[in-house]
């Protein structure tokens, strides 16, 4: 789960407004590496352990991240990160190493239940300057058994007769990694809410009844991979209350639509849960962020659900851009680059602070593709990480 310290000090402060994706850059190129940090480094060389309350900011850079880093089995990302030569696990690493987050939030990484691959992951980047020693990932929905048709082919036992397509239970998780101490004990995971228990849930029906059958709609899940809500402690800012998802994509079915009333009821879950239709919820400092897999102005869907969520005031926009996007699309928001004309670019993955948040500055990771970094891009995934520096 990570070390129960924090071995970090900030360099933050001094980013200026408005520098964008093609500015980041790895910790280990950055000028002028302060006296503090090198002295922390020192003291850690020799064995002292710096509290986190020791170190921090008034900034915090947090950012999501559909690192496509599924295999086609289990222990294979194991076996890919520790191999060192994987070339699509390097660049989400320099891709991640760039972008420098507090904390960030991850999709489609593989889980396991030790979580050898999530601390493998992390020593890699720790290799690479970047330390995360606080990490956090739980079973996903994806490719967990349920031993009835889920997709209504008369079939059992596909990859889409799980709780959610997978080709082996943990398939294409999620993991959140940070800077800061996680309070594991005040965490909590939805995962395992049923959709017919949310408010006012879309149920898909055809003219036969409950699709793909009453029993199935008792035991389905809402989640595709996870709804998680992450306690942080931020030096000098406080409790940060990270509240994170990976939506299924709105296609892959039929005329009862299943995908697209799930993609709809996973983003409305957020709002049910602001509600406190779940319990008690935040009411300040929290940051909802992951791939909500919707794009308001393109692709297909219920547009309803991304709409009312970004619209909600409680919540803010910072709307991030890059020009890579521009390049390519001529959209800066894009945050996907996808098979053209269908779906196309679209904006799918999201960091959305609490309105209480003064942002500072956010970005898509997306540089011109004729750099270093772009290649790297490319390579890591169809995705583009996305940031936001936030402050009180």
């Amino acid at each position: 789960m990570g070390l129960l310290f924090s071995r970090y000090v900030h360099e933050r402060n001094d980013k200026k407004p408005h520098d964008h994706d093609d500015h980041l850059v790895p910790p280990s190129h950055r000028s002028g590496e302060n006296k503090k940090y090198q002295f922390a480094r020192y003291l850690i060389a020799v064995g002292l352990l710096v509290l986190c309350t020791d170190a921090g900011a008034e900034n915090l850079r947090i950012a999501s991240f559909n690192t496509e880093l599924q295999r086609k089995g289990p222990g294979l990302l194991l076996r890919d990160i520790a191999r060192g030569d994987d070339d699509q696990v390097m660049a989400t690493l320099r891709i991640i190493t760039a972008a420098d987050a507090d904390i960030i939030a991850l999709q489609s990484f593989d889980y396991d239940l030790t979580g050898e691959a999530l601390s493998a992951y992390a020593q890699a980047l720790a290799g690479m300057g970047l330390d995360y020693p606080f990490q956090f990932a739980a079973r996903p929905n994806t490719g967990m058994p349920t031993g009835l048709d889920m997709d209504g082919d008369g079939h059992l036992g596909d990859p889409r007769d799980t709780q959610s397509y997978g080709q082996f239970s943990g398939q294409g998780g999620m993991a959140i990694l940070s800077k800061f101490p996680i309070d594991y004990v005040a965490l909590q995971d939805f995962s395992s809410t049923l959709w017919r228990d949310v408010p006012d849930a879309m149920l898909p029906y055809t003219d036969e009844g409950a699709f793909p059958s009453a029993a199935a709609q008792e035991i389905q899940r809402l989640s595709t991979t996870g709804h998680w809500v992450v306690p942080i402690d931020v030096p000098k800012l406080g409790r940060v209350t990270l509240m994170t998802f990976h939506a299924s994509p709105p296609v892959f079915d039929g005329p009862e639509d299943r995908n697209g009333k799930r993609n709809h009821d996973e983003i409305v879950f957020w709002q049910h849960y602001l509600d406190e239709a779940f319990g008690p919820a935040p009411r300040e400092r929290f940051v909802l962020l992951g791939d909500f897999n919707q794009d308001r102005r393109g692709g297909e869907g219920i547009k309803a659900a991304i709409s009312s969520i970004l619209d909600d005031p409680r919540l803010q926009d910072p709307m991030p851009q890059s020009k890579g996007s521009v390049l390519v699309s001529g959209d800066p928001f894009d945050t996907v680059d996808w098979t053209d004309p269908e779906p196309g670019n679209l904006r799918v993955d999201y960091v959305l602070p609490s309105s209480d948040w003064r942002v500072l500055d956010s970005g898509v990771l997306w540089p011109d593709r004729a750099t270093e970094l772009g290649e790297d891009a490319m390579l890591a995934s169809r995705h583009r990480l996305v940031w936001i520096d936030i402050t009180r």
